[in-house]
């Protein structure tokens, strides 16, 4: 990597840059003269890209990688940007005077026209189209990047959804139940609205899988859970509270309509075929219910252990049956 030419001695023109495009002052082409223009072989990395200074591709590609001290320029998926002859990377860097983009490689031979940051300042200063056109680029780097962090919180919003569903049965999992149960207990607390819970567990369900293998357990689990959730309303939420537990979250219910719906789910969960294949037994599952509602000055914790306790005394009882 060496320095050849001035950019006054070379065949570039001040119309082919996209920063000086319509800027046809004279001295505006006498003051860019003295600069430097940097060849840098394909595959070569810009050894001084610490340093804060505009760059402009004359020839060849530039593959900027920016780092936490990047220019905001918009990039690939990757976080790279490519760099055309005629444009330019840096200027973000010479105006808040900070270092410059940590990763500048020339994808093919190129040859860099180098502004030194004073110089940048002396030409914004004479020139107004320059000023006009590096505040139109900047603009569309910034609307770029704002498309660009609308994607990206699209997609983590995305992903965050997936890491609150269960991948097996696609109930809401824990996660979503440490999240939001709290927040629905809050809310019920300040309206003075019922809120209860329908804990379920289902019936000898080691027995089933010894029985029937972990195959036609998942399968059991599947068909529990779309009983469940195919048995709420609208506002309600259907729950894997873990292993072969579920869970029935029910928002404006008194604790009279919950043990109606712990009832009905018990009654659908008993007809529920496990195995769509009519030629092998069809096997059905059953479950234990505790039912319970938020209390006075209670939350989610206190909500959580009385339906525990109301579980626990329906297997007690007997199993297969929903108990308060």
């Amino acid at each position: 990597m060496d320095q050849t030419s001035t950019f006054g001695a070379s065949r570039y023109t001040l119309r082919d840059l996209q920063l000086f495009s319509g800027a046809d002052d004279p001295a505006v082409a006498a003051a860019l003269a003295p600069c430097a223009v940097m060849r840098v072989a394909g595959g070569r990395r810009v050894e001084d890209g610490l340093r804060a200074r505009l760059y402009i591709v004359l020839s060849g590609t530039l593959e900027v990688a920016p780092d936490a001290h990047s220019d905001g320029d918009g990039g690939t998926e990757t976080g790279t940007t490519r760099v055309l002859p005629g444009e330019s990377v840096g200027e973000q860097a010479v105006l808040d005077d900070a270092v410059n983009l940590a990763g500048m490689t020339a994808l093919e031979d190129c040859e860099l026209l180098v502004i030194e940051p004073e110089l940048v300042w002396q030409l914004i200063d004479r020139s107004n189209v320059l000023a006009r056109n590096l505040l139109r680029l900047l603009s569309f780097r910034v609307r770029a990047a704002k498309v660009q962090l609308r994607q990206r919180q699209k997609l983590g919003e995305f992903y965050r959804q997936l890491s609150l569903n269960d991948a097996l049965t696609g109930l809401y999992n824990r996660a979503w139940l440490n999240e939001m149960l709290p927040k629905l207990a809050t809310r019920a607390r300040q309206d003075g609205s019922p809120l209860s819970v329908v804990m379920i567990d289902l019936d000898h369900f080691k027995r089933f899988n010894d029985t029937h293998g972990h195959i036609a357990g998942d399968a059991a689990l599947s068909s529990a859970a779309s009983v469940i959730r195919d048995s709420l309303r609208p506002s309600d939420f259907a729950v894997r509270y873990g292993g072969e537990e579920l869970m029935a979250v029910l928002p404006d219910t008194h604790t009279r309509l919950a043990e109606m719906v712990a009832q009905r789910l018990a009654e659908r969960l008993r007809t529920a075929p496990v195995f769509p294949d009519m030629r092998l037994p069809l096997p059905h599952i059953t479950g234990s219910f505790g039912v319970a509602s938020l209390g006075p000055g209670g939350d989610e914790h206190t909500l959580l252990a009385a339906a525990d306790a109301a579980l626990y005394r329906a297997k007690q009882a007997g199993r297969d049956r929903v108990c308060i």
